[in-house]
């Protein structure tokens, strides 16, 4: 363990973030690694508890308590603390693929099991795993390490986001040739063109693709399987074939007006945004601009957020951000109790940036759109909106929200953003592959299995459990490997 009194001699200390004002002049990440020597200290703070949650990863009502990927939470945090940071880096890689991605763009489930949050402050355990591999980037641990013996085996894995990333990481080590497509121009996937840049900086995404392919990983982007190649050929070609295409297919709002120039998909416009700053710092103009604009963002998730964040950046004139749902309470609700996850309401660094220039919360709560206005030439000009309340369906017993009659108003707005989520496959990659979908449209497959009815084709990462956490997908790549690995080898030496 770290310390045995360090949950008591030290409080807890996060990176500090750069000042709203300041971090929206550009699209930079805005945190401040802390000192070694805080981190250390950070380390110290973790109790050894005798049922680490942090790293249980199971579901308590629903919804996820502690790490999906069982990280070895406690072990790497008394490593820090003795300042063992190879073995920290070392036991931290045998279970995340990728810690330098959850370290920035994990909503850290780990520290809301933590046990020394249940009365205080929970262990910086984010915080730490960002030191511990960025500290192995810079003294070489992270380095590329290529299998030593080849099996001959040969697998596909159709998308680079990390449920794909992971999946051809496990099998590469494992002596496999993989070869990933891509159909972006660059790989990382949801990682590349679907979190913005203040979260996730793109060198580090080109930085792990670089050693997975000094390590034999073959990375093939601008194809876009069932399109410009035929699922028949890689079937082929390969022993095995993975899909791993995300889930996206938005959810759209269906309300009359929707045709109006001026409304897009949050994804169209974050990916937009994102590639116009890689390829040209934005001076192409190939993107969809907030400047000048009254933005209203319709979704109120992480997504909705990240629209909120780069409008801003953008120069925009106002930013809205609708959400269907009540606002969740400040506190833990005494029906939400610890190691659960806290529903508690969560001020992000959009809505923080939103609040330094604009001075409210962009926030509005139990509220939809109910019809898009036009102008005469066919342009958007603003919204009717309509509140909503929870009440309980009679057949089915569960609560939907509903219009409160006689609530509409009218709001000025020259572009929306649609971020309500995502319904799942699309569904021409299905099809390419004659692969069958469930009820939610994700790739079918038996419980707590990935391979799908179509002999030797595996399905893994959001596109086989729905939208979910960069975290979960890192998870079903290392599982859909393993699965792999046996159905190639007869047997499987992979960690799942």
């Amino acid at each position: 363990m770290g310390k045995p009194t360090g949950f008591l001699d030290y409080k807890r200390q996060t990176a500090e973030a750069v000042t709203p004002k300041e971090r929206i002049e550009n699209f930079n990440e805005f945190h401040t690694p802390l000192s070694q020597e805080e981190q250390r200290k950070q380390g110290a703070r973790c109790m050894a508890c005798g049922v680490p949650f942090c790293q249980s990863g199971m579901d308590i009502m629903g919804m996820t308590s502690g790490c999906p990927l069982h990280n070895l939470v406690p072990e790497w945090n008394d490593l820090v603390y003795t300042g063992n940071w190879e073995q920290a880096y070392n036991r931290l890689k045998k279970t995340n693929n990728f810690p330098e991605f959850t370290a920035r763009v994990c909503p850290a489930l780990c520290e809301a099991a933590c046990t020394c949050g249940h009365y205080g402050d929970p262990v910086t355990v984010k915080e730490n795993e960002f030191g511990i591999i960025e500290y192995a980037y810079e003294q070489g641990f992270a380095r590329a390490r290529p299998p030593k013996v080849r099996t001959g085996k040969k697998v596909a894995v159709i998308g680079s986001g990390p449920a794909g990333m992971a999946a051809a990481d496990q099998l590469n080590k494992r002596g496999h040739q993989v070869t990933v497509y891509e159909r972006d121009d660059r790989a990382g996937g949801l990682l590349m063109y679907g979190i913005p840049n203040m979260k996730l900086e793109k060198h580090v995404i080109d930085r792990k693709v670089e050693i997975m392919k000094e390590e034999g990983v073959e990375f093939i982007t601008g194809v876009n399987v069932g399109k410009d190649i035929k699922a028949a050929k890689l079937l082929k070609e390969y022993d095995r074939v993975i899909l791993a295409c995300g889930a996206k297919n938005p959810r759209d709002i269906k309300a009359p007006g929707r045709d109006a120039e001026g409304i897009y998909f949050a994804v169209d416009f974050l990916a937009a945004t994102t590639k116009s700053l890689l390829d040209s710092d934005l001076k192409d103009k190939k993107y969809i601009s907030a400047r000048g604009k009254k933005v209203v963002i319709i979704g109120g998730g992480d997504t909705g957020n990240d629209c909120v964040g780069t409008s801003i950046r953008h120069g925009a004139a106002s930013v809205t951000q609708l959400e269907m749902m009540p606002k969740a309470p400040d506190e833990r609700a005494g029906d939400n109790p610890w190691p659960q996850w806290p529903k508690v309401c969560k001020t992000d660094y959009g809505q923080e940036e939103a609040i330094a220039m604009f001075g409210h919360d962009p926030r509005i709560y139990q509220t939809t759109v109910k019809e898009f206005l036009k102008d005469k030439n066919g342009r958007l000009c603003g919204l009717v909106t309509v509140k909503l309340e929870g009440k309980k369906d009679e057949k089915t017993g569960r609560m939907a929200m509903t219009e409160v009659p006689g609530s509409e108003s009218r709001m000025d707005a020259d572009l929306v953003l649609i971020a309500a989520g995502f319904l799942g496959t699309e569904k021409y990659i299905a099809d390419a592959f004659g692969v069958s979908l469930n009820e939610r449209t994700n790739v079918k497959t038996q419980t707590d299995c990935y391979e799908t009815d179509v002999k030797n084709v595996f399905a893994a990462g959001d596109m086989h459990r729905g939208q979910s956490l960069v975290v979960w997908a890192i998870r079903e790549g290392r599982e859909v490997a393993r699965e792999v690995d046996a159905s190639l080898m007869g047997y499987t030496n992979l960690r799942a």
